[in-house]
């Protein structure tokens, strides 16, 4: 199945599930789901291109059916058939969780799985094989710049479970984080000794172990940084408050990063995503408050181009890819710590 078809498939299930807003989840995972009502033929459909291509045809942002959680400072990754959301800020205390939401894709039903061993904001969220992995971050539960970590962290969904993997060697939150190939990449983002880091570390899944890679041309944290046609990418940042356009390309083997055409606008605290042939930078924080602003990158020819703004623009949010189309989960509407439930598509062509 193409990756459109599979996009078109989701966004049924997705675009069925916004009809029926859920309730907050529970504390208990056995009773933290809600789910919409999505037929059958739907859950399972047949022609996964039919009706599904209408609704996906659009270029503007659509809003799909909420999160259980409302929160801030979240980090995303796919799994299988699943989007998992992890940590960050809830509204309900004003404190990071160990919470993590799980959003089936085929179904569109959300719930809570098990959650990590501390609560942790900021904190860097990848997926290698059939597993997810949770990097670094803040520990204290209302502090937004101290006591990074280097811990790593791995979840199986098979058997929702966590286990502890080697610590990386720089403790970092509001880094880039990226998996290429075997190996995962943690770029940028800040510390309590260093407050706008270049250093780069890699971890090695079939050596299970960390090296260095070359550092950054430019040192910043609150990045954002993905893997596209077979290289590391880091974008944007801020440095001592100020935002950055700077965007870095590593190709493993090669020396050094490098320096690629800016964003259009600098931003900090946002998302971004690959899908086939683009990069796309969604959301942020700047100077007058969260960034409505979507900017794509063609990887062929090296050229920006503006897409559809947000229709809620939100920084600290979670931002994931599925074939050609991006979501947008929770994240805070306006600067500092505020919250969301917003969940959004949009189609890239």
């Amino acid at each position: 199945m193409s990756a459109r078809a599979v996009a078109c498939a989701v966004l049924a299930a997705l675009a069925l599930a916004a009809c029926s807003r859920g309730q907050p989840a529970s504390n208990s995972r056995a009773s933290a789901t809600h789910r919409a009502s999505v037929p059958a033929e739907v859950r399972h459909p047949a022609k996964p291109c039919s009706a599904a291509v209408a609704r996906a045809s659009s270029r503007r942002w659509k809003a799909l059916a909420p999160a259980p959680l409302s929160r801030t400072e979240v980090a995303a990754a796919m799994v299988g058939d699943a989007v998992y959301v992890v940590g960050g800020f809830d509204a309900r205390t004003a404190a990071s969780t160990r919470k993590v939401e799980r959003l089936d894709l085929c179904t569109g039903r959300w719930s809570l799985v098990h959650p990590m061993s501390a609560a942790l904001n900021h904190m860097g969220v990848a997926s290698y094989g059939r597993s997810l992995y949770v990097l670094g971050g803040y520990r204290p539960r209302t502090d937004t710049n101290s006591e990074a970590t280097a811990r790593f962290w791995r979840y199986e969904p098979h058997t929702d479970r966590w286990s502890a993997m080697p610590s990386a060697p720089t403790p970092r939150a509001a880094f880039a984080i990226a998996v290429l190939g075997h190996r995962l990449y943690a770029a940028g983002g800040r510390n309590d000794s260093v407050l706008a880091l270049r250093t780069v570390d890699v971890f090695d899944f079939a050596r299970h172990r960390w090296s260095r890679a070359p550092s950054l041309e430019v040192g910043r944290e609150h990045v954002a940084g993905m893997a596209a046609a077979g290289a590391v990418y880091v974008l944007g940042g801020r440095v001592a408050g100020v935002n950055l356009a700077a965007v870095e390309r590593y190709v493993p083997g090669d020396d050094r990063w490098q320096e690629l055409p800016p964003l259009p606008l600098a931003r900090s605290g946002f998302g971004a995503a690959a899908t086939p042939g683009r990069i796309t930078v969604v959301g942020g924080e700047g100077p007058t408050g969260t960034i409505r602003e979507v900017d794509s990158l063609d990887l062929a020819s090296g050229a920006w181009r503006r897409l559809a703004p947000m229709g809620t623009p939100r920084h600290g949010l979670g931002v994931v890819s599925i074939g050609s189309v991006i979501l947008a989960i929770e994240g805070g509407p306006t600067p500092g710590l505020s919250y969301s439930r917003t969940v959004q598509r949009l189609l890239i062509r």
